[in-house]
């Protein structure tokens, strides 16, 4: 199982471009779909607690899986095979090839990479919406929260990732915390 952790993680981690949010959907497909370590649901809480505690969300959904499949040692084995051939690409890329992206053919590549990994990152939220429990409140942030993606892009605002992360944490605590109380008071 140890052994299985790493290649499926050094594959995952040597064949995705793009960072975490690009790998969640080789993650997704590979752990929930293929080997059925973990379920849909399982994959949803996980990317989000993956994207609420420090470190990057790839590895963090690596620990989690492996340490679910074979506890501590499952999570060591799955994280270091999501880092190792990173690390190495990187550290071979650096060492060897100092002008790497001034080669032309390396910098297209690079041009049409950077379209997968964007359809990559929608596909991944596509699935996390279709899967999502479709209640009014639900589907009202999720509208919210879109619009407010664009709104900040189209006026180019700078608004730190870690602000938006606690204004949505707040809203959520709130708009849920009153659905609670609400069906709590309807059932006295």
């Amino acid at each position: 199982m140890l052994m299985e952790l790493f290649l499926t993680f050094a594959k995952i981690g040597m064949f995705t471009f793009g960072g975490g949010y690009a790998m969640i959907s080789l993650i997704e497909n590979i752990c929930v779909e293929n080997k059925k370590w973990i379920t849909h649901d399982e994959m949803m809480t996980v990317t989000v607690i993956a994207e609420s505690t420090p470190g990057p969300i790839a590895i963090n959904c690596a620990t989690y899986v492996g340490y679910k499949r074979a506890k501590l040692p499952g999570a060591i084995f799955a994280t270091l095979g999501v880092i190792i051939p990173s690390f190495v690409i990187i550290f071979a890329i650096s060492k060897f090839l100092n002008h790497f992206l001034e080669i032309a053919w390396v910098a297209n590549a690079f041009k049409g990479i950077k379209i997968a990994v964007g359809i990559l990152i929608v596909d991944v939220a596509i699935k996390m919406l279709k899967k999502m429990k479709k209640k009014p409140m639900q589907i009202i942030m999720v509208c919210f929260a879109i619009a407010a993606m664009l709104l900040i892009n189209i006026f180019a605002l700078n608004i730190s990732s870690m602000v938006l992360m606690l204004a949505s944490a707040v809203i959520g605590i709130v708009v849920f915390s009153i659905n609670n109380m609400r069906r709590e008071h309807m059932k006295k």
